[in-house]
């Protein structure tokens, strides 16, 4: 993938402002995941559950056959922007482990509650794999 940072925005911090896929992958569409684990159960606080939710993402990527660099698009919804605020050096430690330096398109929004009960972060995102 290819970073599209136009110098007419301010540089990006933690994100892309657009990611280009080569020509001829496959899409793949990551539906939102929540810090579950294989029993149905949510537990931990926030950067827990962050983790655990971008587990979640990464393990339906390599499912299909891809790699955390081929995610180009992720959304992540909170249930709290000020908790997310505060941890956010923990979280860019927790980000690395997994994605490194790849840093793809993202949103992150604040949202008054989430479908699962006690999620507290919820990720999707978009892959193109070769």
């Amino acid at each position: 993938m290819k970073h599209v940072n136009p110098e007419s925005l301010p540089p990006p911090r933690g994100f892309n402002h657009g990611m280009l896929s080569a020509p001829g992958g496959r899409v793949l569409f990551v539906a939102g995941q929540v810090a579950m684990d294989g029993e149905g159960k949510i537990a931990g606080g926030f950067t827990e559950q962050f983790a655990r939710a971008l587990d979640n993402v990464l393990a339906v990527v390599h499912e299909a056959g891809g790699r955390a660099e081929q995610i180009g698009r992720m959304t992540v919804y909170v249930t709290d922007l000020a908790e997310y605020r505060s941890v956010r050096r923990e979280l860019k430690e927790i980000w690395q482990r997994r994605f490194h330096r790849h840093y793809p398109a993202m949103a992150l929004v604040e949202v008054n509650g989430l479908v699962d009960e006690g999620a507290l972060v919820e990720i999707e995102a978009t892959a193109v794999l070769a």
